[in-house]
């Protein structure tokens, strides 16, 4: 991984309360050089994920809501009200260039339930592979921790290893992690690169907090942890200015975490780390596809062992029980015996509702 967007398939980028919204109103005219960002990363062929906060900020401003600490019924009134709008002026900037934009709202609960993940994962994918730009925000209309912690560099840095990102940016109020907090140590030396994050490295992270952003340098640095452990390398930079992502692949101030490994590498990796939770058995033509880097379909499946969940690992047998590889499946053990030797156009007739055409996608199998 190199310290740079050139090159990047896909990015995330996460977008701070202090730079979208100025004494409760929007800052329109810098959203829309971020929207010609957005435009120039999907020109030279990246997927894009928006993460953004602003929607307490913004709906304290449209409710007239004093300054400082709301009630948590407040926040999340405020919330409800700034979300709308945000997702709306996503819309407004981006549509000029082209880009169709879909809104989803998330929390650090949804990465923690293997279900709702896999959801999440199978909905953004299809997404992008549509071309679309998913604005994912914070459901501060109902989480609670979420409110009060401000996790939204942890979240975004959920959605990259989610997605497989192989960068993620921070747009912050700060241009990247120094040795002490520079506001109160004038020695304090800046970091330009990061190739591993340290204890001692934790130690720097002061938590400056504004008075509109929730995120301080401690919840950065556990972001770049999670991002560059599930192989997405990570920049902080300061995004007040016009064009920050083209400031950024220009060689603009940052701190940029390297990931050790690309994101495949990385989720193959953890998927083998699993322990199984079943066993599939599979016919010598699907030995053959799978040898060809193909997904595994329920035709090819000859006998289900186990008791497992959709998500959950399971090793893949051939027909003389030599181990194939271990995968995540996409169906229940209960789901897979059904379906087992059927073509994937039968699956909703079996099942009753449409399903996946995979039992196991290649993404999600290490042989």
């Amino acid at each position: 991984m190199t310290a740079s967007l050139q090159g990047a398939k896909r990015i995330v980028i996460k977008i701070g309360s202090a730079l979208l919204v100025e004494r409760g109103e929007l800052r329109s005219h810098w959203l829309e050089g971020l929207a010609q960002d957005v435009a120039m990363l999907k020109s030279q062929g990246a997927d894009v994920i928006l993460v953004s906060s602003g929607s307490i900020a913004l709906g304290r401003g449209i409710l007239h809501l004093p300054a400082g600490e709301l009630p948590l019924e407040q926040s999340q009134a405020a919330a409800s009200v700034g979300q709308i709008r945000l997702a709306r002026a996503y819309q407004e900037v981006l549509e000029p260039h082209g880009i169709t934009t879909a809104q989803i709202l998330l929390t650090l609960e949804d990465s923690a339930d293997r279900r709702r993940y896999l959801n999440s994962r199978a909905t953004l994918d299809a997404l992008l592979s549509l071309g679309a730009v998913p604005i994912v925000n914070e459901n501060d209309t109902v989480a609670t921790d979420e409110i009060r912690y401000g996790d939204n560099d942890r979240l975004a840095a959920s959605i990259a290893v989610t997605i497989g990102a192989d960068r993620l940016v921070l747009l912050s109020d700060v241009d990247g992690l120094y040795t002490a907090n520079p506001s109160l140590d004038p020695n304090a030396v800046h970091l330009p690169v990061v190739k591993e994050i340290t204890p001692e490295i934790e130690a720097m992270a002061g938590d400056p907090v504004s008075g509109v952003s929730k995120g301080g340098m401690k919840t950065k640095v556990m972001a770049a942890k999670t991002a560059t452990l599930g192989g997405c390398t990570m920049a902080i930079t300061e995004g007040s200015k016009e064009r920050p992502l083209k400031a950024l692949e220009h060689g603009a101030r940052a701190t940029w975490f390297l990931a050790a490994e690309d994101p495949e590498h990385a989720r193959k990796r953890w998927i083998g780390a699993m322990k199984a939770k079943g066993e599939i058995y599979i016919d010598a033509g699907a030995v053959m596809a799978l040898a060809k880097g193909k997904s595994l379909l329920p035709v090819g499946v000859e006998e289900v062992v186990g008791h497992f969940g959709r998500g959950e690992p399971v090793v893949v047998l051939g027909p003389d029980g030599a181990r194939i590889g271990l995968g995540l499946s996409r169906y229940t053990s209960e789901e897979a015996e059904a379906i087992k030797g059927a073509h994937s156009d039968d699956i909703q007739a079996i099942l009753g509702y449409a399903g996946r055409a995979a039992l196991i996608h290649r993404d999600d199998l290490v042989t």
